[in-house]
């Protein structure tokens, strides 16, 4: 069986069938004029596709260097080395958001604008951008920062089949009746435990009976904040919602929403409502500089006793770009690597470790027949394409068409010599997914492999 292209009148004839029954493809001609520093993969994700990673066959069982109450255990570890890396893991862990203020640095402008916005404006707030670019990190300090200054601020994380009614009663239930217009204290004294949501139809409600409530609100202000709100798949809950934040403006309520998700505009988010855009603004959260990044690591260097090399901290900006999450999961594991040789100065070759025990955990969670795919001569021969696809599927739902991947691309190469060639990856392997429709859109089928390509082309990047 033979792969057969056209481009731009010529013709050229792929590769026949590998070993397994799989085609592989020779690149497009037209990828060669994309930037050189991404022509070619990292040789460490070469070497990890060509066979298993070397183990460590150590005849000590490796054990714990901490008790669960993060007691230092006696491991024969040195006790000042566990300390350090207890304390690293705790001001740069990255396996969860940053809620506590003193963990928190590199956001302080986007924090001060929301704290702006809800304060100063009375508006509603949309925080959207890629994902791992701190949002909820943001939400929770500003949360924490709010509760401060005596506002009641109630959080709650969207789901896909979440509902309007069940999550405004909930947000209901932790509203006391204290804030409510129409009650005396005195009628309390015999349910101090009511909340708001006793005022609630017992059924299914709307927008209308939420906002008739909340316009008696009094003695407070309300923050309701709705985290991952990209994930509802109910266009009636986002309808819902719209509606709501125009009532709420209208009657000049004391409850002000913030939403939060992954979006590359207002729009995705909240779709196209005019009649609400006075009402809303929206806050775009930005790739961090290089000086926040700095004030990241600050935190594992104040906490550990380290010190990040201007090298290392040049490696981590660069293959972070710019997402906090990255720079905390880069800072800790190359923060380790160091403790690990019994070094507090991290180093450019510790960053380097730090980078290819990421792309070694990233790659262990896809499908062995998706690390195939992406090890094979088609593959490396077409990464650029790859890498521009990761780049162009930065929306909520991964999705991209080919005018995306031809704008990140940028080297004049035909529309049509791109579909093509992702159509090849979408149905001869299957690392895509297609959808025809008035408009032809591609995704990746495990959004993992996206971050794995996008940071493969940042260390090729770095090395050229």
């Amino acid at each position: 069986m033979n792969w057969k292209f056209w481009s731009r009148g010529e013709r050229h004839e792929a590769d026949t069938d590998t070993d397994d029954g799989e085609v592989a493809t020779r690149p497009s001609p037209a990828f060669s004029t994309i930037d050189a520093r991404l022509r070619q993969r990292p040789a460490f994700l070469d070497a990890l596709w060509r066979g298993p990673v070397e183990i460590d066959d150590s005849p000590d069982l490796p054990r714990f260097s901490a008790t669960a109450s993060d007691d230092i255990a006696a491991s024969g570890d040195d006790p000042n080395l566990a300390r350090k890396r207890l304390a690293l893991r705790d001001a740069l862990g990255a396996s969860q958001p940053v809620i506590a203020r003193e963990r928190f640095a590199g956001r302080h402008d986007a924090l001060a604008q929301l704290i702006a916005a809800i304060e100063q404006q009375r508006v509603h707030v949309v925080v959207y951008g890629e994902r791992g670019i701190g949002k909820t990190s943001l939400v929770h300090v500003f949360a924490d920062t709010a509760r401060e200054a005596r506002y009641l601020v109630i959080y709650g994380s969207c789901g896909t089949e979440a509902r309007f009614d069940t999550m405004f009663r909930a947000f209901a239930t932790k509203i006391p009746m204290l804030y409510h217009r129409d009650v005396l204290p005195t009628a309390l004294d015999n349910d101090a435990q009511a909340t708001f949501d006793k005022l609630l139809p017992e059924t299914e409600f709307g927008p209308r009976e939420v906002s008739d409530l909340f316009a008696d609100v009094v003695g407070t202000r309300i923050v309701l904040i709705l985290d991952e709100y990209d994930r509802v798949l109910d266009p009636a809950f986002r309808r819902d919602v719209a509606e709501l934040i125009k009532n709420l403006s209208d009657r000049a309520a004391r409850v002000q929403l913030v939403l939060t998700g992954v979006a590359q505009n207002l729009d995705e988010l909240v779709g196209y409502a005019p009649s609400i855009r006075r009402n809303i603004i929206g806050l775009p959260m930005r790739p961090l500089t290089g000086g926040e990044v700095k004030s990241i690591l600050a935190l594992g260097e104040g906490a550990a006793g380290i010190s990040y090399s201007d090298e290392a901290v040049n490696m981590i900006t660069t293959m972070a770009g710019g997402s906090p999450y990255l720079v905390r999961l880069l800072g800790h594991r190359a923060g380790t690597a160091a403790l690990d040789d019994h070094r507090v100065n991290v180093d450019e070759g510790h960053g380097r470790i730090a980078v290819e025990r990421v792309l070694t955990d990233w790659n262990a969670s896809l499908p062995r027949r998706i690390q195939t795919i992406l090890g094979r001569d088609d593959a490396r021969a077409q990464w650029p394409l790859l890498v521009a696809a990761a780049r162009a599927g930065s929306s909520a739902d991964g999705w991209f068409s080919v005018d995306d991947v031809y704008t990140e691309v940028a080297a004049g190469i035909p529309s049509a010599t791109i579909e093509r060639d992702l159509r090849h990856f979408a149905h001869a392997h299957e690392l895509l997914e297609v959808q025809d429709g008035a408009e032809t859109r591609f995704r990746y089928r495990y959004p993992g492999v996206s971050s794995l390509l996008l940071m493969s082309a940042a260390m090729a990047k770095l090395a050229a």
